[in-house]
């Protein structure tokens, strides 16, 4: 396990980012209008779609947004280098191994299960890793092959968000792509 110090508050330095399973962090909450997470955090830093948009956070923060412009999930991306990170119930997520933290995780006793990036926990949240680190990051001795994943982001939202779609969700969503270029 590894946990850092709390950071004062003020002056410019903020606590470390600690994620709330099933809510999102403290700046950013699940079901939140865009007015209110940007009047906390100022505009995104880079907009993306009309869906998704990036601030200045660190770590820094990636929204989803609802049809109705509420928060529908919050990413936390990793910072590495020394940077500041995410923690729950005093792990830290991100930039660290997977099996790891996974492992972390499961000795407090939060249920997990594998999902096609990563694993989804029990309270509300699911930790990611896209491949694009090396377990070189953060073991110099580590093999060019070393297979381990570094875990490059937390998602939070509500537990049911992260399950694998029914055949009937499936058909429906692809339903809807065909009847929107007809």
């Amino acid at each position: 396990m590894v946990a850092g110090p709390e950071l004062p508050v003020g002056r410019g330095i903020m606590p470390r980012m600690e994620i709330l399973p099933g809510e999102g962090v403290a700046t950013a909450k699940v079901g939140e209008s865009r007015e209110v997470v940007e009047a906390r955090l100022g505009p995104p830093i880079h907009p993306g779609r009309e869906d998704k948009a990036v601030y200045e956070t660190v770590p820094m923060l990636i929204l989803t947004f609802a049809d109705d412009d509420t928060v529908e999930v919050v990413e936390v991306g990793y910072t590495g280098g020394g940077g500041e990170e995410a923690y729950f119930d005093g792990v830290q997520l991100t930039y660290r191994f997977m099996e790891d933290v996974v492992a972390d995780l499961a000795a407090r006793g939060h249920a997990h299960e594998p999902i096609d990036v990563g694993y989804r926990f029990a309270p509300g949240f699911a930790l990611y890793s896209m491949g694009s680190r090396s377990a070189r990051d953060l073991d110099p001795s580590a093999s060019a092959d070393d297979p381990r994943e570094i875990v490059e982001g937390v998602s939070v939202a509500p537990y049911d968000y992260f399950r694998e779609p029914s055949e009937e969700e499936f058909e429906e969503y692809f339903k809807g792509i065909e009847e929107r270029y007809r």
